[in-house]
């Protein structure tokens, strides 16, 4: 027999026997979510009698808990995602995994599965998206066949759950989140009152057995995580797999991490057989470089990680009224921004100007260090002239055209030193020999774009 429910306004608490789009009681739009309805038997009228209904806590001495990461962790082929991870996948611990549409979360985890199996540790993998046969296909395409290592078809998140409360299994990947439904819960899968109480039975299953769970989270069209934003404060570690899925490097960084830290990142690259870590993604981003009018080697940080990137300009005059900006792998509100700098501090005339800006790879920049680098790129197309090839370029800019200090400098000029440039073109802040100060933009332009 199926639980009565009733759509609960997440603003202001009112109950309504179906759903209604807005809130006729505070006026809230898509405010209405699916809750369970305990009948008056159940609540054992707790409250009548004037006395909780609960039962005394079983406590323990702070100093006799064994810290978690005294637990053992499972430990993955891939060095970087055990770092991300802080160590590998805690037992006992509930990850999140989202990433676009082929981006390869599967495939990862069919890596992973293999490998934690391989090292004697019972694996299942559920699945509420594909068949049997398709993962078969996927599991000997990355030799991931293991006698350790099961499958299991399900959309039930009650079967799931009943399955992991066995204890069974050291590591549970499910495949996805918003495939999974409850049977007291009426409403279609993926919905808001489904996602957040899925995602509760499975994790209080995980927590009971001391079972490592990762689930896969589907995106919005825009990249956030969709679902509600509970689901995310639930599980204990959010990972996000970005990147260009056509091609070039994927990133997989913690949004969070109960155990570790979430300025770790860890960079594949998609190969015949599986994703694969990149070991010196500098060297490799640079390796087909041409040094033209408009590429401009930049500094940059992916987590802790200094990598060395590509930036490219392209600056065409504009057949139409209206300019045209465009960025692959950059924001182009950070660009805008930085071409009315140009025009205001430096004199150069870009509103008649179609401007391109690419960063190599498929990396996508959130690091503020690399104005000076677009700055440089963007100039250097304008101009016809091109940066010596003993550079590299790190700073931010600021409104008045001043170049600022920027995060983790060290690491950007040991990187620097390791492939090979002579000198980086950076903040006047920074005191060392390598680095060239620079203060403001124009002078930086006139005295190095050549």
């Amino acid at each position: 027999m199926k639980s009565k429910s009733q759509f609960v306004c997440q603003q202001c608490g009112a109950g309504y026997a179906k759903w209604m789009g807005q809130c006729s009681s505070c006026g809230a739009w898509n405010s209405l979510v699916e809750q369970v309805v305990q009948s008056e038997s159940e609540k054992k009228s707790a409250l009548s009698k004037g006395q909780a209904s609960g039962k005394k806590l079983n406590y323990v001495k702070i100093a006799t808990i064994v810290p978690s990461d005294a637990k053992a962790r499972l430990a993955t082929e891939f060095n970087d995602l055990n770092t991300v991870l802080g160590g590998g996948i805690l037992m006992g611990s509930v990850c999140l995994l989202a990433g676009q549409p082929g981006m390869g979360k599967s495939t990862l985890l069919m890596q992973i599965c293999a490998t934690v199996a391989a090292g004697g540790h019972d694996v299942l993998y559920v699945s509420g998206e594909e068949s049997a046969g398709q993962v078969k296909l996927r599991a000997v395409r990355l030799g991931a066949e293991s006698e350790r290592l099961s499958f299991a078809a399900s959309t039930s998140a009650n079967d799931i759950a009943k399955t992991i409360e066995t204890g069974e299994f050291d590591l549970v990947i499910v495949d996805s989140i918003q495939t999974l439904m409850m049977d007291e819960i009426s409403s279609a899968p993926g919905t808001v009152s489904q996602v957040t109480n899925c995602g509760n039975l499975i994790i209080r299953a995980a927590k009971s057995t001391d079972t490592a769970v990762v689930i896969v989270g589907h995106v919005t069209k825009d990249g956030t995580l969709a679902g509600p934003k509970v689901l995310e404060h639930l599980v204990d570690v959010v990972l996000n797999f970005e990147g260009d899925r056509y091609g070039g490097f994927k990133t997989l960084r913690a949004v969070k991490n109960r155990f570790g830290s979430t300025n770790e990142v860890a960079i594949f690259e998609m190969g015949e057989k599986g994703l694969s870590e990149v070991v010196n993604p500098s060297a490799a981003l640079l390796a087909e470089r041409t040094n033209t009018d408009g590429s401009i080697i930049l500094a940059t940080l992916e987590g802790n990680r200094p990598i060395l990137v590509e930036i490219q300009a392209l600056c065409t005059q504009s057949n139409f009224g209206y300019p045209k900006r465009t960025a692959s792998g950059f924001d182009i509100n950070r660009l805008n921004l930085l071409i009315a700098v140009l025009e205001r501090r430096t004199k150069l005339r870009l509103s008649d100007k179609d401007i391109f800006i690419n960063v190599v790879g498929g990396m996508k920049l959130n690091d503020s260090a690399a104005d000076l680098a677009i700055c440089m790129a963007i100039a250097s197309a304008v101009a016809g002239r091109k940066l010596s090839d003993e550079y590299v370029v790190f700073g931010e800019v600021g409104l008045g055209g001043e170049i600022r200090s920027a995060f983790r400098a060290d690491q950007r000029i040991a990187e620097a030193k390791k492939l090979g440039f002579s000198h980086a073109i950076g903040p006047a802040t920074i005191h060392d020999k390598f680095v060239i100060p620079v203060k403001d933009l124009r002078n930086t332009l006139i005295k190095y774009v050549k």
